[in-house]
């Protein structure tokens, strides 16, 4: 069975940072694309970022380019994405995803499995 557990949330304000971390176990980590995505409060799940297998290729969304990086430990089964420059509209609960396969995209449906989430707080 995949777990996907979170962690890392928190409360932060505008122009702050945070880091969050997110643990696969039930499959070989290594060998499938991983993303973030992302919910505010009455909106729908959003894509935030992704990355391949072997960490060459990363997507984002263009409202965090420049702000927020995505990186995994494929040693630790471990992903990351570090978040700078925090706003106040990237308030959400965010959702470690494993990927059908081993390249990274945007859709949601490419998605299979996702974790609880981690609330993040931005206070302007």
């Amino acid at each position: 069975q995949v777990q996907l557990v979170e962690s890392g949330g928190g409360l932060v304000q505008a122009g702050g940072s945070l880091s969050l971390s997110c643990v696969s176990s039930g499959r070989t980590f290594s060998r499938y694309a991983m993303g973030w995505f992302r919910q505010a409060p009455g909106k729908e799940r959003e894509f935030v970022a992704a990355i391949s297998w072997t960490s060459d290729s990363t997507l984002y969304v263009d409202s965090v380019k420049g702000r927020f990086t995505i990186s995994r430990d494929n040693a630790k089964n471990t992903l990351y994405l570090q978040m700078n420059s925090l706003k106040p509209e990237d308030t959400a609960v965010y959702y470690c995803a494993g990927h059908r396969y081993y390249s990274p995209t945007a859709r949601e449906y490419d998605y299979i499995y996702f974790g609880r989430g981690t609330q993040v707080t931005v206070s302007s």
